[in-house]
């Protein structure tokens, strides 16, 4: 592989852009002006101003051919805020200190550095030792013997130079070096410390070796690697070319390189060693070749555009995604036993930046074996779940494990649930449900019971929002998938604050302990409080109430109670069930059902009823009026005739 150019716009972006912006920093006196002044200028000035405007330096100073904007800073305590605001909005920072004043070197890891921190500065700094020609030779000491105990400490220091304006001796060294800590930073793809690629470019590269690996031998052949250095650096590799690079690797590696080609060993190990001499550009321009940004993600214009959706309308793969996924399911399933292991699950999300469902909501989510593998249908589900949580993140990570079509056929948008209710059937496969009810009621139980998980008599009290999902088979044969969104009774009223707040639920549940009369008043509290929303909101969804506990004596009014407020409230009544002796009584597939017919199963307040009639009244005197008004415009015209033909 040769080298090449392929600069980037700074802040993280994978593409050209507004350039690079260097904030110089330093004690008063180090040289700040007069560094900045020379690398423009090229000449030493006689007289330097206390303070410099924006200096922009020629586009082809440097090969990547970006503009650099230099901002110089006031080192006086009256002008603090104008240096925090600007080191605020550099893409790097040039700490500067004098080679002749041992003091403003000890202030770069007393004060400057850690001032970095406390502001929150996260970019490459390059420190400066300026003023070379003055540095006593008497007592010399090699700038590593001097940075070394600092860069221990502080990490976010990218490069360390000596320079002279006086004598002009690496000047444009010094922004040369800051340009390219932000085009091609060593932070994202280099463990400085242990000398290796870091977890992220690992993945990232192994994911271009497998799109370029397009017989899927395992290794790329001259002709893979050619295609691969014309699509990255624009140039092919000569015959000579390739024997030295296949040679170079298995001098080093001899796993390497085999019959085949260059293996995958051997194309992270090329990668290393560009990265150790100095060609982080190398590495740099393949991964932005590949759409990734600085942050080893696949750049905003690699993923569909932001969904545009009203907020009744959800986000779902399409049947082409999930037939994808179904292929990787298969090809990642080893041992052919019809569950993805941890370590055959890891292997399948080796080529994305981190497996997604390591962190919540998704870590819990879905049904598992006792060895924490995954069938197809928890498989499936925790792609559900993802994409009507985050439909680009789902897309992105579909990208990273090989998905080749246009990015946009992996999802679609369902229609408004207000269209659904007048056509009164859904269309959707995916459906969400929040579940409802104080403490102790059992809803952690019931999303438990749900994804097979094993009744416990322990209470742990739920404090966040946690969902599962799975697959529910109907009776017809087709499946859906269902969500369970717990929501604690301590974050109904916050929930509820949101007018738009029920519009991602297409069905609530609302559960209570049949053995206890105040979780019976509470749950129908719960209840009129999500009803009464929906209504003043115009976004009423399908309810159920679950008589969770039924295995204990339930208390003396229940089912009257009960009874009353379901026919009340024009709901069906309660579903009794026990989580501890594992009847479910069809909860699940009663569920699915109720959120397909989202014009049944919504309950109506005394204050909805009575809005409602209210309302029928104003069009009922509306319609006397328009009929009267019909009538007597009637009668005007018969009179005109009338008088008309006296």
């Amino acid at each position: 592989m040769a080298g090449g150019g392929g600069g980037a716009a700074a802040k993280g972006s994978s593409g050209g852009g507004r350039g690079v912006r260097i904030v110089v920093s330093g004690d008063r006196g180090t040289g700040k002006s007069s560094l900045i002044f020379t690398a423009a200028a090229e000449t030493f000035p006689i007289n330097v101003p206390p303070l410099l405007p924006p200096t922009r330096l020629p586009e082809d100073m440097y090969p990547d051919r970006v503009p650099v904007t230099i901002i110089d800073t006031p080192s006086s305590l009256e002008n603090r805020g104008k240096l925090a605001d600007e080191l605020k909005r550099a893409d790097a920072v040039v700490l500067t200190y004098a080679c002749d004043q041992p003091a403003t070197l000890d202030r770069l890891s007393t004060f400057w550095l850690p001032e970095l921190r406390r502001l929150e500065v996260k970019v490459p700094v390059i420190v400066v030792g300026c003023k070379l020609d003055l540095r006593d030779e008497q007592n010399p000491m090699s700038l590593e013997q001097v940075m070394s105990p600092i860069m221990q400490q502080f990490r976010e220091i990218e490069t360390c130079i000596e320079c002279s304006a006086f004598k002009q001796i690496q000047v444009p060294e010094v922004f040369y070096y800051a340009q390219k800590a932000v085009l091609h930073p060593t932070a994202p793809l280099f463990d400085q410390e242990a000398q290796t690629l870091k977890p992220r470019c690992v993945r990232a590269l192994k994911r271009i070796f497998i799109l370029c690996d397009n017989d899927r031998d395992g290794a790329l052949s001259d002709a893979e690697l050619n295609d691969f250095q014309v699509k990255c650096f624009n140039a092919p590799l000569q015959p000579s070319e390739i024997v030295g690079v296949k040679r170079v690797v298995q001098e080093k590696l001899p796993e390497g390189v085999n019959d085949r080609g260059l293996t995958l060993t051997g194309f992270l190990f090329l990668h290393a060693l560009f990265i150790e001499k100095g060609r982080l550009e190398t590495t740099w321009t393949v991964l932005r070749k590949f759409g990734y940004n600085n942050d080893i993600r696949l750049s905003d214009d690699h993923l569909p555009p932001p969904i545009k959706q009203a907020p009744d309308q959800s986000v779902e793969l399409t049947g082409e995604a999930v037939d994808f996924l179904r292929g990787i399911f298969l090809l990642f399933d080893i041992d052919g036993d019809g569950v993805l292991k941890p370590a055959e699950l890891e292997d399948l999300f080796s080529t994305a930046p981190e497996s997604p469902w390591d962190e919540a909501p998704y870590k819990e989510a879905a049904e598992k074996t006792a060895l924490g593998g995954l069938s197809l249908d928890g498989f499936l589900s925790e792609w559900a779940l993802m994409t009507r949580l985050d439909p680009i993140r789902s897309v992105e990570n579909l990208l990273y494990i090989g998905y080749a079509s246009d990015p946009s056929s992996a999802i679609r948008i369902t229609r408004r649930r207000r269209i659904d209710r007048k056509k009164q059937q859904s269309e959707r496969t995916v459906f969400q449900c929040f579940v409802f009810g104080p403490k102790k009621a059992g809803k952690s139980a019931l999303l438990n019971a749900f994804i097979g998980r094993p009744f416990s008599e322990i209470y742990t009290s739920t404090s966040e929002e946690c969902y599962t999902v799975n697959v529910v088979d109907q009776p017809d044969g087709t499946q859906k998938t269902l969500i369970l969104r717990e929501i604690p009774e301590d974050e109904v009223q916050k929930l509820l604050s949101k007018k738009d707040s029920l519009a991602a639920c297409d069905i609530a549940v609302f559960v209570h302990d049949s053995s206890v009369e105040d979780s019976w008043k509470r749950t129908t509290e719960l209840l009129v409080e999500v009803a009464s929303h929906g209504e003043a909101n115009g976004c009423e969804v399908p309810c159920l109430i679950v008589a969770a506990k039924d295995d204990l004596d339930p208390f003396p009014t229940e089912i009257q109670d009960s009874t009353r407020v379901s026919q009340d409230m024009g709901i069906e009544a309660p579903i009794p069930l026990s989580t501890r002796l594992g009847d479910f009584n069809t909860v699940f597939r009663r569920i699915v059902s109720a959120a397909e017919h989202p014009h049944l199963s919504i309950p109506e307040t005394e204050a909805g009823k009575s809005r409602k009639q209210y309302n029928r009244l104003i069009n009922r005197s509306l319609m006397c009026v328009s009929v009267a008004v019909v009538g007597f415009a009637a009668y005007r015209v018969y009179a005109a005739r009338k008088n008309a033909s006296a």
